[in-house]
């Protein structure tokens, strides 16, 4: 139950990011549900490619939270867990601001992602047309690897935990957060991106998350958001699992 509220903002997370989501790989998802072939793009078959797809990359996200959370548990036994902390809120911030279009400082990060990305685009290319569900599963776990400031934001702040398994499961729950935007992209796509564009949408997503990003840095707020100095004390102390 301690780690429920971590979970339940993994979730949030994924869900608040749903606008960044439809303008990074929006149109990807559209692109890979025409990769399927026309006979196949209806009913059952469909939805079962379309799950394929999310199941994939969100099975990537968790590989990459393992990933990243052993690293995270490293720094932590180092005792350097508040510089990750501090840095994972600083993400956060980040985030926010780019999603209520005050600053898209944030886009830089990605470019850190590209170089792997050039590799993989190529194997992604030679699983089209997507016939198959093996074929979506593993097109699905290469789109996981593509370059986004949302996942890298979430990523940092998942291995700030410093438990690998912690780590991983909350990437999980994020790109489960994630689904519900990305799996109607294709049915309802443009009444879905009139509602993200609005400026109090984008705007009151972005303080949420600037507001976790400020409670994620280690200091004396923290005591005062968690309502007293135990409440700090437990959101400091890093959960390494042993």
């Amino acid at each position: 139950m301690e780690l429920l509220p971590l979970f339940l903002t993994a979730l949030a997370l994924g869900l608040l990011g749903g606008g960044h989501c439809i303008g990074m790989c929006g149109g990807l998802m559209g692109a890979l549900t025409l990769a399927i072939p026309a006979e196949q793009r209806h009913g059952w078959r469909l939805w079962r490619v379309l799950l394929g797809y999310n199941a994939g990359r969100i099975a990537s996200y968790g590989l990459a939270g393992a990933l990243i959370g052993s690293l995270g548990w490293l720094i932590q036994d180092l005792g350097l867990g508040q510089g990750l902390r501090i840095i994972a809120g600083l993400l956060m911030i980040a985030m926010g601001l780019y999603l209520a279009n005050w600053w898209a400082g944030l886009t830089r990060i990605e470019h850190l992602g590209r170089g792997l990305w050039k590799h993989l685009e190529p194997h992604a290319r030679k699983l089209l047309p997507v016939s198959r569900l093996p074929q979506a599963l593993l097109l699905g776990a290469l789109w996981g690897w593509l370059p986004c400031g949302l996942v890298y934001s979430t990523l940092v702040w998942a291995s700030s935990q410093g438990d690998a398994a912690v780590s991983a499961g909350l990437m999980v729950t994020f790109g489960l957060g994630t689904l519900p935007t990305l799996l109607a992209t294709g049915l309802f796509a443009n009444r879905m991106m009139a509602i993200l564009k609005k400026r109090a949408v984008r705007i009151t997503a972005g303080l949420l998350i600037i507001l976790f990003g400020i409670w994620t840095i280690p200091g004396p707020h923290t005591a005062w958001l968690m309502g007293g100095h135990h409440g700090s004390e437990q959101h400091q102390a890093p959960h390494t699992g042993h």
